[in-house]
C-alpha cells in the first residue's frame, strides 16, 4: 500500500514531462526564433501551446498534493533543503503565465523574450531538483542539507539541461506533427513540417548526447542505471528515441509523437527504478509513508478525480489535436488557412447566411437597478464577499469543530459567489 502514492507521482511526473515539458520546450524554440521565419516560428508555437498550456500544470499540482500527503516528512524535508530551485520553477511558472497573458497588450515581443526565458527557467530548476534527489543530496529533516550545494552541483546541473533539452525535443516532434494539420496556399505539407523536422533531429541529437552523460554521470554520484529493471527502461528509452529519428527523418510526425513521448516516459520510470526502495538517504518508501487511514484515502481522492479529470483533458487534447481550438488571428499567421472572405460586389443578399455579417450596434449604457436606500446593489455583494472571506478565514483557523469549519467553508463559498456577480456587474458596466 505505501507505494500506491508513489505510483501515482511517477505517473503524474511522466505526464507532467510530456505535456507541460513540451510546452516549455515550445518556449525555447520561440527564443531561439530569429531570421525571415522567426515572426512564423513564434505564432506556430503561440498557435499550437494556446488551447493547452494551462492545463498542463495540473500534473504538477497532482504530484505535489499527493507527495506532501502521503509522505509528509519526506516532503517536508525536499521542499526545505531545495527550497531555491523550487522557489526559481514557480517564478518561472507565474512569469511565465503572465507574459503570455500580457503578449497582446501592446508589449507583446517582451512579454514573448520572458515567456521563452520563463520556459527555460523552469524545467532546469526542476531538473535540478530530481538531480538532487537522485544522488541523495537532501537528508531526512527541516532543511537538513546544504540549501545551495544540493542542487548546485555537476550532476543536478547535468540533469536540469537534459530537462531543458527534453522539453526542446518533445516539443520539436509535436510542433511538427501540429504543423501538418493545415496547408495555405503556396506550401505543402511537408514545407510546413520542414522547419520543425529540423528543429527535432537536432534537438534528439543533443538530447541524446545529453543523456549519455547524465547517464555516467549519474553512475559515479550513486544512481546506476545500467542494471534490471532501470537498465530496461534506459534501452526502452534509447530504441523510441533512434525510432523518433527516424520517423522524423520520414515526416511521419504522428508516429513520432508517440514514440518521443515514450523515449522521454522511460527516463522518468528508470530513474524511479534505480532509485527504489530509497526515496531519501536513510529512508525508504515504506518509512516514508503515511498512516494506512490516509494512504486510503489518498486512493479513493485519486480515484474519484480522474473519473472528472480524464475524461476532461481527453477531449480537450482531442479539440486541440483536431484544429477545434485554434485561434483565428494564430492561425492566420502561422498560415493555416482562414474562412474565405467573399468578394466585396457581391450584394449582400445574394450571400449565403454565413457570410452576412451582424450589425453592429452600440450598446445602449442602461443605469443598473437600485436598492430602496438608491445604492447600486453591488455594495450589498461587496459587503456579502468580504464578511464571507473574513468569517471563513476566522471559523477554519481559530476553530476546531467540524460544524462550525463547514460553515466557514460555506462563508468562503459566499464569498466566492458574490466575487463572480460583482466581477459581473464591472463588465456590464
Amino acid at each position: 500500500m505505501a507505494y500506491v502514492p508513489a505510483a501515482f507521482i511517477l505517473a503524474g511526473m511522466a505526464a507532467y514531462t510530456l505535456f507541460a515539458g513540451a510546452d516549455f520546450g515550445a518556449g525555447l524554440w520561440m527564443l531561439l526564433a530569429y531570421g525571415p521565419d522567426a515572426p512564423k516560428t513564434r505564432a506556430e508555437v503561440r498557435q499550437a501551446m494556446g488551447p493547452v498550456w494551462e492545463a498542463n500544470h495540473v500534473w504538477l499540482i497532482f504530484v505535489l498534493v499527493v507527495c506532501w500527503t502521503g509522505y509528509p516528512v519526506a516532503f517536508g524535508s525536499i521542499a526545505s533543503t531545495l527550497a531555491i530551485p523550487l522557489t526559481a520553477a514557480a517564478v518561472g511558472i507565474i512569469f511565465r503565465g503572465a507574459a503570455y497573458a500580457l503578449r497582446g497588450q501592446g508589449t507583446s515581443r517582451s512579454a514573448e523574450t520572458v515567456m521563452a526565458l520563463s520556459s527555460v527557467l523552469t524545467p532546469f530548476s526542476l531538473g535540478t531538483v530530481v538531480g538532487a534527489i537522485a544522488t541523495s543530496r537532501v537528508p531526512v529533516g527541516n532543511a537538513a542539507g546544504n540549501v545551495v550545494t544540493a542542487w548546485l552541483n555537476v550532476p543536478s546541473v547535468l540533469i536540469g539541461v537534459l530537462a531543458v533539452a527534453f522539453s526542446g525535443y518533445l516539443a520539436a516532434v509535436y510542433l511538427a506533427a501540429d504543423s501538418v494539420r493545415g496547408t495555405s496556399p503556396g506550401l505543402t505539407r511537408g514545407s510546413r513540417g520542414r522547419g520543425f523536422r529540423a528543429r527535432a533531429l537536432a534537438a534528439g541529437v543533443v538530447s541524446g548526447a545529453v543523456a549519455l552523460a547524465g547517464l555516467l554521470v549519474m553512475r559515479h554520484s550513486g544512481l546506476d542505471l545500467t542494471r534490471g529493471l532501470a537498465l530496461v527502461m534506459v534501452t526502452v528509452s534509447g530504441v523510441a528515441g533512434l525510432a523518433t529519428m527516424v520517423l522524423c527523418w520520414r515526416s511521419r510526425f504522428q508516429l513520432a509523437r508517440l514514440s518521443a513521448a515514450l523515449a522521454v516516459a522511460a527516463v522518468v520510470a528508470g530513474w524511479a527504478a534505480a532509485q527504489a526502495p530509497r526515496l531519501l538517504p536513510g529512508m525508504t518508501v515504506t518509512q516514508a509513508a503515511a498512516g494506512r487511514a490516509t494512504l486510503i484515502a489518498i486512493v479513493i481522492a485519486v480515484a474519484a478525480g480522474a473519473v472528472v479529470l480524464i475524461p476532461s483533458l481527453a477531449l480537450l487534447y482531442t479539440l486541440f489535436l483536431r484544429g477545434r481550438l485554434d485561434a483565428p488571428e494564430e492561425a492566420h499567421a502561422a498560415g493555416v488557412p482562414a474562412v474565405p472572405v467573399p468578394p466585396a460586389h457581391v450584394p449582400a443578399a445574394r450571400l449565403p447566411a454565413a457570410h452576412v455579417p451582424a450589425a453592429r450596434v452600440p450598446a445602449a449604457r442602461v443605469p443598473g437597478p437600485r436598492s430602496a436606500a438608491g445604492h447600486p446593489p453591488s455594495r450589498g455583494w461587496a459587503a456579502v464577499a468580504i464578511i464571507g472571506l473574513l468569517a471563513g478565514a476566522g471559523l477554519l483557523v481559530f476553530t476546531d469543530p467540524a460544524w462550525l469549519h463547514g460553515i466557514g467553508v460555506a462563508c468562503f463559498l459566499a464569498c466566492a459567489v458574490s466575487t463572480f456577480v460583482l466581477a459581473g456587474d464591472r463588465d456590464g458596466e
